[in-house]
């Protein structure tokens, strides 16, 4: 090749070089952006709303990630990933990025009421960092600055400690969510329409409990929030009342430990629980303890199937004429050949009359479980509604399944001694937004009248009308004083110095209790009144 040829040869390289650049230049902008995932905010945004963005790109590389919120023809700026510090940045992975941070009129002073675009710009270098490829990511949101509007309706709000008490509200606008804190625990409001209160979108009712292990003084108060994050807040006038409760000892020998542990281990195999007779006593203290624990989530759990519809309009139906073997939050300490080894917390009844006696449901409701569970061996629950539900463990057999509709007195088993039981007994309690409550209450026509029916009917209930024009105010106001006003337990529900409790064999001394024993002992009344 002569020397033109050869220089023709490499101007052609060149300009072949030349173009495959300046086609790279061109096209690199229009490779694949970084990946944008847009969590929060959904449709609003408030004084403080949570910004949660998750950015990806190969290998982690970013040129830039910018956000920012136009309105009115103004652009706002709310992150920039060359400003960190403006956010949360975490690296979740080698290729993605979390931010987290909140926007809203806080950050903003001159945000306004009304429409607004949330912009996500993000970055990545390519063409040896020449150039970026972007990808844009935009929301339309409403920037709503107004908190949400929340007032008390119902009045006479008295509460047992370990007890429960219904409250109605009303709480605007009508998306809001709202409900009642109880010091760190949250009870959400449902449809006042559902507990059969004639009364708009905005009126609303929970159910809520001051808890055995809450102080007596825990704040209680009603909250709503906004999908903005906007949140409101009222207090609520209440009296709260002391109440005993037990303290028993609990003796547990090697036969106790070869009944109930090989047969919990092999409903757990995933604890893996050791049956060799020398480690039994420690599979029971995980049992008692790490087990309880888990079941114990798993009934908080089951609160989230409750429905926005109440399935009663009475007391509920206790187990009678049975000899109460164990008291709500009855304080355990359990010994092992006369050595302390653990202490928990009894949160129901433990009902006894005769083996195998036929279990009826407390009153109408939808079985949201049906199985075994743990410690509570067979277990039946069922919801009643607005978040109240009812528990009944250690069923020798069970007659019902998950999703039947059952109404009250309808046989759902019978009484055994499965799960953590040595005698063949039932083991009652009420639970309330997936916390357990004492069932005397519940059981108490008297307390159901004053404390649940009438509110109901104050608030507009055509169907609890009737009963509650029979209670004109000043009676009720005796009668609801009286029924809160402190007292020693009587008969089936009794207090003092601990008692000691041989695994299996009911208390000494406690007599048969029905239905107006029970309103007896809620009430604070002699038998023969």
């Amino acid at each position: 090749m002569d020397v033109r040829g050869l220089l023709k040869f490499l101007l052609f390289l060149l300009v072949l070089a030349l173009a495959g650049g300046a086609a790279a230049w061109l096209w690199s902008p229009r490779a694949e952006g970084p990946g944008i995932d847009l969590r929060q905010p959904d449709r609003f945004i408030g004084q403080a709303t949570p910004l949660d963005l998750r950015v990806e790109a190969p290998g982690g590389r970013f040129a830039r990630v910018d956000v920012t919120l136009e309105q009115g023809g103004r652009s706002f700026p709310v992150f920039a990933l060359a400003q960190p510090a403006q956010g949360d940045v975490r690296q979740e992975s080698a290729e993605r990025l979390y931010i987290m941070r909140t926007v809203g009129k806080r950050e903003i002073p001159e945000l306004q009421p009304g429409p607004a675009r949330l912009v996500v710009r993000a970055a990545r270098p390519v063409l040896f960092g020449l150039r970026e490829a972007e990808s844009v990511a935009a929301r339309d949101v409403e920037v709503r600055l107004d908190p949400p509007r929340i007032a008390v309706l119902s009045t006479l709000h008295y509460i047992n400690h370990g007890g429960a008490e219904l409250v109605v509200y009303r709480a605007t606008p009508t998306d809001v969510e709202s409900g009642v804190r109880v010091g760190d625990q949250t009870y959400p409001g449902f449809p006042a329409s559902g507990a059969g209160i004639a009364a708009d979108e905005s009126t609303k009712v929970a159910f809520f409990a001051l808890l055995h292990d809450q102080d007596l003084n825990t704040p209680i108060s009603l909250y709503a929030r906004d999908p903005a994050g906007n949140e409101a807040a009222a207090p609520l006038d209440y009296r709260a009342f002391p109440k005993p409760f037990a303290r028993s000892r609990i003796d547990i020998d090697d036969r106790f430990l070869q009944q109930v542990v090989p047969a919990i281990a092999a409903t757990t195999p995933d604890m893996g629980l050791s049956t060799a007779p020398g480690d039994l006593p420690m599979s029971f203290l995980r049992i008692n303890g790490e087990l309880r624990m888990r079941n114990s989530r798993t009934i908080a759990e089951l609160a989230r199937k409750t429905t926005p519809q109440m399935h009663w309009k009475d007391a509920f139906q206790p187990l009678t004429n049975a000899a109460v073997e164990a008291r709500f939050a009855d304080n355990r300490t359990y010994f092992y050949r006369g050595t302390e080894i653990d202490r928990q917390v009894h949160l129901g009844f433990d009902l006894a009359v005769t083996e195998r006696i036929p279990v009826l449901a407390a009153h109408n409701g939808i079985v949201i479980h049906a199985g075994d569970l743990g410690i509570y061996g067979n277990t039946v629950v069922i919801d009643h509604g607005l978040g109240v539900q009812s528990l009944y463990a250690h069923l020798s057999s069970m007659d019902v399944k998950t999703g039947d509709r059952v109404e009250k007195g309808h046989p759902i088993g019978r009484s055994g001694m499965t799960g953590l039981a040595a005698g063949d007994h039932l083991h009652f309690t009420m639970l309330v937004g997936g916390h357990p409550v004492n069932p005397v209450e519940w059981w108490d026509p008297k307390w159901m009248q004053d404390r649940v029916l009438r509110k109901i009917a104050e608030a507009g209930s055509p169907a609890t009308a009737v009963r509650q024009r029979r209670t004109a105010s000043p009676v009720l106001a005796r009668r609801v004083a009286r029924a809160t006003r402190p007292r020693p337990s009587r008969g089936c529900v009794t207090a003092g110095p601990p008692t000691r409790v041989r695994v299996g064999v009911p208390a000494a001394g406690s007599p048969p209790c029905t239905p107006a024993r029970w309103g007896a002992i809620m009430n604070g009344r002699r038998e023969s009144e």
